[in-house]
């Protein structure tokens, strides 16, 4: 069974889950996005990335990226894509 801590009062910080597997999930309560690593350290620094794309960072995705991971730009309607990824 999986369980939590938390650091700080209850509306803001990280909230820690325990995997059954060993791995350790790192939640952002405000923003609900969450992450996972095998170590708190790697947990928080996966979480830091991912909240940065929740709110906006990182690149578009490119034909050239579709490419480099084995997909055919041409098999995708830019209308269709998630409006983060268009």
């Amino acid at each position: 069974m999986a369980s939590a801590t938390r650091d700080r009062d209850e509306s803001e910080g990280v909230v820690f889950i325990h995997e059954e597997d060993g791995s350790i999930t790192a939640k952002d309560i405000e923003t609900g996005v969450a992450s996972f690593g095998d170590t708190k350290s790697e947990a928080l620094r996966m979480l830091a990335e991912a909240l940065e794309l929740h709110e906006g960072g990182g690149e578009p995705v490119t034909d050239e990226d579709l490419r480099e991971w084995g997909l055919d730009p041409d098999d995708f309607d830019t209308k269709e894509l998630p409006e983060f990824m268009q």
